[in-house]
């Protein structure tokens, strides 16, 4: 367990430190937090909504990631932005836009095909059709994160894949937790997390691990 515990700790450290510099992004990640813990709320409820509040929290923080978050030479870990997409456990951005684009053509798939090929009733209504986007969605969603547990079986291990989706399936939780402060820091002018420099999460391997958020 003391394994499975720094290795988690790692990862979470990694994401923080590498992909979360910007405190606008941080503070996206905040909102989007909560915003999940709705979904989460919905999940067992209402799938189909919980599918579209779960995307509207997935666009919430990737907007952070890629419009606001440093994307040059890392100066404070001392490394390349090449280096840092190349040794992520999840999903970099190329893994990302691609998960997005299938994110996206899922309403143009559903108003082509508005059976899905038999997977759902004909629509009578536009309430019907949006139902039918956000079961889409969740589907999208869950098979997105299983697909690359599944990838990290197979390139690293057992251990790193699950790891990595515990870490993912709690996120909204920690990042509460670790980025309250960032609206603060945003509205004292402070763009970029000034914490990250020093920050010290007592793990020596912290640097080996890094990974999706």
């Amino acid at each position: 367990m003391s394994h499975l515990s720094n290795m988690l700790r790692t990862q979470r450290f990694d994401d923080y430190r590498f992909y979360h510099q910007s405190t606008v992004n941080q503070t996206l990640h905040l909102i989007s937090a909560v915003i999940f813990l709705g979904c989460y709320a919905l999940l067992f409820k209402d799938p189909a909504l919980a599918g579209i509040v779960g995307w509207l929290a997935m666009l919430t923080r990737q907007t952070g990631h890629f419009f606001f978050e440093p994307n040059g030479y890392d100066a404070v870990n001392d490394v390349s932005n090449d280096y840092k997409e190349a040794v992520k456990v999840g999903y970099n951005q190329t893994r990302k836009i691609v998960l997005l684009l299938v994110w996206g053509s899922a309403p143009i798939a559903l108003y082509a095909y508005p059976t899905l090929f038999g997977l759902f009733d004909l629509p009578t209504d536009r309430f019907d059709f949006v139902r039918h986007v956000g079961a889409l969605w969740l589907a999208i969603g869950i098979g997105g994160g299983l697909a690359r547990m599944l990838q990290l079986f197979v390139t690293r291990d057992v251990t790193t894949g699950l790891v990595w989706a515990f870490k993912v399936l709690t996120d909204p939780f920690h990042n509460i937790a670790l980025y309250w402060k960032s609206p603060l820091k945003l509205l004292r002018g402070e763009l970029i997390d000034s914490a990250i420099a020093d920050a010290d999460w007592g793990d020596e391997d912290a640097g080996e691990a890094a990974h999706l958020t």
